[in-house]
Parts: structure tokens; C-alpha cells; sequence
């Protein structure tokens, strides 16, 4: 049986403060939800929030203890990604290091991402 192939990874960085805020959470919490939606100046952006559960559809990943669910539509535009948080003097942000992303807002709120190829998502699943 070939291993499974994950959507995305996690650093670290971005596991710890996942855990972080699961632990702080008001209610209990299975993982994180990650896709993305249209909108911002550069045409898309990311998306995160609590999942309850798992949803009919999603993705499931398991990294460094941490759940990640990816919501079906996002799968394309994720295939491929890391997943970081990184603190500077200015700000601590979630950050997505995406092979798939073709450029970037000033602002950092919004990105252009080109949807990986479906055949290299059945070639890595085979």
C-alpha cells in the first residue's frame, strides 16, 4: 500500500500555536479548517477556523499532532503547501509557503493562485 499523500504540511512553529489556541478554545475542537474564498485585491485568500468536526468531502491531514481539515474546493489551490506561523517585530501571522500561488497584495491579505494540475493530485494518490 503506498502511503498517503498530504495536501499540505505543518512547521513547528505553526503546530505548537495551532495547539495553542485549540487549548485555549471554549469548546472542544477536532482540528483546524483551511480553504480559501475569492475576494482582496489580489483575488483570493486563505481562510481558517475551528472544525468541530470533519465534513463530507474534506481532506483530513495529521501533522506533528495537529489536525487539518481542507475544505474540497481548496484542495487544487493547497496541493503542495506548507503551512508556517512566524513572529516579527511587527506582526505573528499564519503563513502559507503555497507552489501554487503566483503572486501576492502589498497587504498580505490576498493572493493569486493558480489551481495545481488534477493529474499530478491522481499521480500522487496512486
Amino acid at each position: 500500500m503506498a502511503p498517503s499523500f498530504k495536501v499540505m504540511s505543518l512547521t513547528e512553529a505553526a503546530a505548537e500555536r495551532i495547539k495553542g489556541i485549540m487549548a485555549d478554545a471554549e469548546r472542544p475542537i477536532a482540528g483546524l479548517r483551511v480553504g480559501v474564498k475569492n475576494g482582496g485585491c489580489a483575488g483570493m485568500s486563505y481562510t481558517m477556523e475551528y472544525a468541530e468536526e470533519r465534513k463530507a468531502g474534506e481532506d483530513m491531514i495529521e501533522d506533528k499532532g495537529v489536525r487539518v481539515f481542507i475544505d474540497p474546493k481548496a484542495v487544487l489551490f493547497l496541493l503542495g503547501t506548507q503551512m508556517d506561523f512566524q513572529t516579527t517585530k511587527l506582526a505573528s501571522q499564519f503563513v502559507f509557503n503555497n507552489p501554487n500561488q503566483t503572486s501576492a497584495c502589498g497587504c498580505g491579505e490576498s493572493v493569486a493562485i493558480t489551481p495545481a494540475d488534477p493529474n499530478a493530485l491522481t499521480a500522487a494518490h496512486a
